[in-house]
């Protein structure tokens, strides 16, 4: 599952084809023994993250979503996506 970002220990990945769970655009967020599947859309899918991570991946979508749109426009398409850079 190819990495979008890692940052403050949470790492988000998107995967290619990733379309036959979870019709709508999402992530895979992993922290710690935390996994969660998080829409575009700001949306919880599946899966539990704390609180505070979960605001963190939160606030990370709103300020990247134009790049994740694009990703998973690639991704579902089976072409290289590249990465979206952290929150600092």
């Amino acid at each position: 599952m190819p990495e979008l970002c890692r940052f403050f220990n949470i790492v988000i990945k998107m995967l290619y084809s990733d379309i036959t769970q979870h019709n709508k655009p999402h992530i895979h967020v992993y922290y710690n023994e935390y996994n969660a599947t998080v829409g575009i859309d700001g949306e919880l899918l599946s899966g539990s993250l704390p609180v505070k991570q979960l605001r963190l991946v939160l606030a990370w979508i709103a300020i990247h979503e134009e790049e994740l749109y694009a990703a998973w426009n690639k991704a579902v398409r089976n072409e290289p996506f590249g990465t979206i850079a952290p929150l600092r």
